[in-house]
């Protein structure tokens, strides 16, 4: 079987997208951009989601091999540098992943198709991130996780600066809502009188 250069095959994808939209995509234009053969897309990519997929699974990929074990701190800390390095992977790809994300606006069923792929990711990030908790615990916060990371990409597609610090900030606040929720909901322990007095003496 011929090998593929899966992060090249994903910025094809991207440019495809970025030139055609969602809507244009066909696996004739991804295989003359690509350059992998049509039948050996057809072995691997049985339908256009599936290199979908395969960009999530890269996004992963990227975001897991760049992790340090042990890396100590905050667990929202942690959380929030994953969710960065993950938008720093999708930053080459802007053009086509912002064009998909309003091809989608117009078609709800990708993301009702999506939506599994992506819930399976974050539980990735909760890996990375080295957040603990039992397997009901840990997809309820996947789910959070889930919510947090679209309110981020929501930030990300409307900010066009360098340093992405309104993506940041949102990531920020994003993250403080969770927070808070898990507390609520007892899926992380109570903040300490300490740090809750810190947290009103600074509002």
């Amino acid at each position: 079987m011929t090998e593929i250069d899966e992060d090249a095959l994903v910025a094809a994808l991207w440019r495809v997208i970025a030139t055609h939209g969602w809507p244009g995509l066909t696996m004739g234009r991804l295989a003359a951009e690509s350059g992998v053969p049509l039948a050996t897309l057809r072995d691997r990519f049985p339908s256009r989601l599936d290199p979908m997929i395969l960009h999530g699974r890269r996004m992963d990929h990227a975001v897991l091999a760049g992790t340090v074990p042990g890396q100590g701190g905050a667990a929202r800390d942690r959380l929030f540098d994953v969710l960065m390095r993950r938008l720093d992977a999708m930053q080459p790809h802007r053009a086509g992943i912002l064009r998909f994300l309003r091809d989608m606006r117009r078609d709800p069923s990708l993301a009702a198709l999506l939506g599994p792929q992506l819930s399976l990711s974050m539980r990735w990030m909760l890996d990375a991130a080295e957040i603990e908790g039992n397997g009901g615990q840990r997809r309820i916060i996947a789910l959070g996780l889930v919510g947090v990371w679209l309110a981020t990409v929501r930030a990300w597609a409307e900010d066009e600066s360098e340093d992405l610090g309104s993506t940041m900030a949102a990531l920020d606040r994003a993250l403080d809502r969770a927070e808070q929720i898990a507390r609520t909901l007892r899926l992380l322990p109570a903040a300490a009188p300490e740090a809750a007095a810190d947290d009103a003496s600074a509002a």
